[in-house]
């Protein structure tokens, strides 16, 4: 299947240049002057974006393929899939839960709450703003998760989100005959091969892991739409982390 890809160079509503250079012909640069204001006005223009990008290339026969410094991009990503029609099964590569609330989290990190907002839970005002439809929760996987926050793993347990601590487990797992939305945060990366995060979490799958589960999930046929949240440029001095996640994002794009 032919790819589009969207690059959003920005960490939450801050300018991420770093992230530029892997821009290739072809490709959407999401880069608009955002107004003054309030973090979450300032996302949803972007997350905006994504959605009419992700819709269009649907209705063109294309796989989107989103890439941006954090995830809430990804509200943008499904809500662009519903638009066309596509309700999909998520798979949530991640070294965090990122299924905070308001009431969960110690940090107030709007990063931290972006599968949470997916499924409808605590803060919405950016789902909302682009349209989106809450997703089931028996409709998505967070796999790895290794660093979860006290209260937020309680709301994980409490759930209806499948969460598998080993990714590999994911070669054995009854995925259901339905479009796949899978999102890598780079961070789920074990540091000894891409250490460039700015929310290391240590340990976790090592990239020849990674690979091996990734071209399992490509051979399905039933991949819809990636997106990757990155590593931090300005940490990725000798671009080890880099070449890492975009070869790994490569393997899932086989398909």
């Amino acid at each position: 299947m032919k790819n589009h890809f969207i690059l959003t160079p920005f960490f939450l509503d801050q300018s991420l240049p770093g992230l530029e250079s892997l821009a290739e012909p072809g490709w959407s640069l999401n880069k608009p002057v955002l107004p003054k204001g309030a973090p979450q006005p300032r996302m949803s223009l972007l997350h905006e974006v994504i959605a009419s990008e992700v819709k269009e290339a649907v209705q063109a026969g294309k796989r989107p393929v989103s890439i941006a410094g954090d995830c809430c991009s990804t509200i943008g990503v499904v809500a662009g899939l519903q638009r066309a029609g596509i309700n999909p099964f998520v798979i949530w590569f991640d070294g965090h839960g990122d299924f905070n609330t308001w009431e969960t989290t110690p940090s107030g990190f709007l990063g931290g709450m972006a599968l949470a907002m997916l499924a409808g839970l605590g803060e919405q005002t950016m789902p909302e703003s682009v349209g989106l439809q809450s997703v089931s929760e028996e409709m998505i996987i967070l796999t790895d998760g290794r660093n979860l926050d006290l209260q937020e793993r309680d709301l994980i347990k409490g759930s209806k989100v499948e969460h598998l601590t080993d990714v590999t487990e994911l070669l054995e797992y009854p995925l259901p005959n339905l479009p796949l939305y899978i999102h890598v945060d780079a961070d789920i990366i074990n540091p000894i091969d891409a250490p460039a995060m700015s929310y290391l979490a240590p340990g976790g799958p090592r990239a020849s892991e990674l690979e091996h589960v990734f071209s399992f999930l490509s051979g399905t046929g039933q991949i819809a739409a990636v997106s990757v949240c990155t590593w931090t440029p300005e940490l990725d001095v000798d671009k080890q982390s880099e070449k890492v996640s975009m070869k790994l994002l490569q393997v899932l794009l086989e398909s």
